[in-house]
């Protein structure tokens, strides 16, 4: 049934409570921490693309530690094995029996720490966790927790011994985006509490893991009229059309940019979607889906600036109310 008024209220208050809780450990990044905690309820994945020592270890277990969830973290390098990630079933003597021990996949909240150093097919080992939120080992299948989430990194800088994620993987994941180094301000705050670097440590539960799970079910009916569905498809067909795109917006980026949508519209305590919350979720939701030709990367064209050129040329609907 459609999310009532009083229940979007909640849900964008309570969606505010958690920005600032994790926001006590990472000061200055709650545009970023939004865009987190978006992909969490939408229950998606999310890639960070910065430089080391900007928080992004630090967000997981802030994340994980606000909704009172499990984390873990996996270090990908050249010689990491998918059991490495999925877990293994080894023979026990004593009971004479087979049994599956959980890799580190097993968790609320998973940091896969510079994914791309790791070969294509370890990289692999994280396809059907994300997408299906099972993992089949043996012939046998093993749930993920719910909620799930992982964020993946990755350097920008050093491409050296590294394996670049192929566009199906890169598709799965519901964002992209960057923390950033934080403005002055809040650099001065982080260097006044350099004496405890982990300020994770110190963070509450705001709610338990079941509430995060019934708020991702609330916010799966929130209202979305069909003339933004349109809007969504109109722009995913002039990304496919650019001139510039070898490969524009998948069906699959579509579905994420709606999921993405409702969960931001009710953040904003609201329980229909606007077309202004598809325009503010564009760039974190589509760029990285987006395959320039090499021509066009040759001569200084990027994904943004398809996009950009999409949002010019798609006009979008005029919504006056809720559902």
């Amino acid at each position: 049934m459609p999310v009532a008024v009083d229940n979007a209220a909640w849900f964008a208050d309570t969606f505010a409570r958690l920005t600032d809780n994790i926001g006590q450990a990472l000061l200055g990044k709650a545009p970023a921490i939004r865009l987190a905690l978006t992909c969490l309820l939408a229950e998606g994945h999310l890639l960070l693309e910065d430089a080391p020592g900007t928080g992004k270890t630090a967000l997981a277990r802030a994340m994980a530690a606000t909704v009172q969830g499990t984390h873990s973290r996996i270090q990908f390098t050249p010689d990491l094995l998918p059991s490495d990630i999925t877990g293994v079933t080894m023979y026990d003597q004593k009971r004479g029996q087979w049994e599956f021990h959980r890799g580190p996949v097993f968790a609320s909240i998973v940091l896969a720490d510079e994914i791309n150093r790791a070969s294509p097919k370890t990289q692999s080992a994280l396809l059907e966790i994300m997408g299906e939120s099972q993992v089949t080992v043996d012939g046998t299948r093993y749930d993920a927790a719910r909620p799930f989430m992982v964020i993946a990194t990755q350097n920008p800088i050093e491409q050296a011994g590294t394996y670049r994620l192929p566009e199906a993987q890169l598709d799965r994941f519901l964002m992209k985006t960057a923390l950033g180094y934080p403005e002055r301000a809040a650099a001065v705050e982080v260097l006044a509490g350099s004496a405890r670097p982990d300020r994770t440590k110190e963070l509450r539960p705001i709610i338990a893991t079941k509430a995060v799970a019934e708020m991702a079910d609330m916010v799966k009916d929130n209202h979305v009229d069909a003339a933004v569905l349109d809007y969504v498809q109109r722009l995913v067909e002039a990304t496919r059309e650019h001139p510039d795109a070898l490969l524009g917006v998948s069906t699959r980026g579509a579905i994420a940019m709606v999921r993405a949508s409702r969960v931001w519209a009710a953040a904003h305590g609201r329980n229909y979607v606007l077309p202004d919350d598809v325009k503010e979720l564009v760039a974190p939701v589509w760029t990285h889906r987006i395959v320039m030709s090499p021509d066009a990367e040759f001569h200084g064209a990027t994904a943004t600036s398809v996009l950009g050129r999409a949002l010019d040329d798609v006009a979008a609907p005029m919504i006056r109310g809720g559902a």
